[in-house]
């Protein structure tokens, strides 16, 4: 099912005035995979003179060949020449193309690739005075994209008028794009597929999630189920480290001495692939409420993708018996332990909402878990805390998802919590518990939100 274009207005319109500009000017995309630059770039063509092109690993003479062709889309009998290398082609179609078109460049660092001269070629015609076609360079790879345009050694540096990250979207718009019954069957249909579109055109095409997690993911030969090696390849040249460091997170290691331990490995060894993941945002540190960033020694190591979280959760341990076809056992413990899976997300989702919705009535920083020793030192965590913008009050938040016979009394808890809290001394503080359903008796000692106040905040 081809789902309609979901948010991106401001990226939308970027483009747009870009392209509108009577002087040529350069945009650049860049973003994992599968999250909607091609079909970005194809809304905002719309009705325009333009030239779309995606490159591939072919030599660079069929590729020429087929950019060519393309540009015959827009200048009848460009194809008819052969060209012999890229200046020649620049040159006629920077001489031909005219003000107002656009010349789009997909899977630019593929390209790169086998033309490695192509960065210095561009910014000879980007620089040259006149009106040339605004030129989009966009790519998957972000450590390519990256070092092609944003390294201050690279030909292109400083040529851009627009650099446009696209990150998956916020969970806010799944129930809209899979058309779901309810706020509830939203957060769990984001637990497991993210804000990826592409995931999520693949699952609306099933009858329901179950069959989804089965046929795409769980099977050997569905679509997602080797989707994080395709993933790690386009930024990484060893996967090895990578994959073991996020095998071991999703099996619930998340701190780097456990990390370093279970793998035989110095701490300061795996300093570099963290960082890398950490940088592809494929993997976030914690550290509690208050504490530096800096705080290594506190800090604990999560799949920052839900998909790869689930992956990493129910498909890596279980390859082997998927591989040897035993997929229905292996639904059935991950239909038992989903429940699990989904709280994380929600928790996370929780403290995502935080600085975007009024809470309160009141508009909060920032928030993050807390644990540590409590005024009385004994072991204390708190799900949610936050600080208001202008500092004298904090928000404390229990986070729930699945129902239990304590939940009514969730309010009264986190109170208890919070008289413990060392953090909250001298200032007023507000409290409130996010959960799946409101208990049919709730103490009213907090606040109450569910998934349609997290969703509403996250759009």
């Amino acid at each position: 099912m081809r789902l309609p274009f979901l948010d991106r207005s401001e990226e939308l319109s970027r483009l747009q005035a870009l392209f509108g500009r009577r002087d040529a000017g350069v945009g650049v995309l860049y973003g994992r995979r599968r999250c909607g630059k091609s079909r970005l770039l194809l809304e905002a063509l719309s009705a325009r003179r333009a030239v779309y092109f995606v490159a591939d690993d072919r030599e660079s003479t069929l590729q020429r060949a087929a950019l060519a062709a393309e540009l015959a889309r827009l200048l009848p009998g460009f194809d008819r020449v052969t060209y012999p290398d890229w200046d020649a082609l620049f040159a006629r179609a920077w001489e031909q193309a005219g003000s107002g078109s656009v010349l789009v460049f997909d899977e630019f660092p593929a390209l790169v690739a086998v033309a490695p001269e192509l960065p210095s070629l561009l910014q000879k015609y980007v620089d040259r005075p006149g009106r040339g076609p605004h030129l989009v360079l966009a790519g998957s790879s972000q450590r390519m994209m990256q070092g092609l345009i944003l390294d201050r050694t690279a030909p292109l540096y400083g040529r851009a008028r627009e650099i446009l990250k696209i990150d998956p979207l916020p969970c806010g718009w799944i129930r809209k794009a899979l058309r779901l019954p309810d706020d509830r069957t939203a957060v769990e249909a984001y637990a497991v597929w993210g804000g990826v579109p592409r995931y999520w055109e693949l699952a609306a095409d099933f009858p329901d999630r179950d069959a989804a997690i089965r046929e795409l993911v769980l099977s050997p030969l569905g679509v997602l189920h080797d989707e994080p090696a395709r993933l790690l390849l386009d930024d990484l040249r060893d996967l090895t480290q990578a994959t073991s460091v996020l095998a071991l997170i999703g099996q619930g290691c998340h701190r780097l001495s456990e990390i370093a331990g279970r793998l035989g490995k110095p701490a300061t060894s795996l300093s570099r692939p963290l960082e890398r993941l950490l940088d592809l945002a494929l993997v976030r540190r914690d550290v509690p409420f208050g504490a530096s960033a800096r705080d290594t020694k506190r800090s604990l190591y999560r799949i920052a993708d839900p998909f790869l979280r689930f992956w990493f959760r129910f498909v890596e341990p279980n390859r082997s018996r998927l591989e040897a076809r035993q997929t229905s056992a292996v639904a059935r413990e991950v239909q038992a332990q989903l429940s699990q899976h989904i709280a994380g997300i929600w928790e996370e989702l929780v403290r995502e909402s935080i600085p975007r919705a009024q809470y309160f009535g009141r508009t909060w920083g920032p928030a993050r878990a807390w644990w540590g020793p409590g005024r009385d030192r004994s072991p204390l965590e708190i799900d949610v805390v936050a600080e208001s913008q202008d500092g004298k009050a904090l928000l404390l938040g229990e986070v729930k998802w699945t129902p239990s016979r304590s939940l009514g009394r969730a309010g009264t808890q986190l109170g208890q919590k919070a008289q413990r809290f060392p953090l909250a001394e001298g200032r007023q503080v507000f409290m409130g518990t996010w959960a799946e359903a409101r208990p049919a008796r709730p103490d009213t000692t907090s606040g109450w939100f569910g998934p349609k106040d997290v969703l509403h905040a996250l759009q």
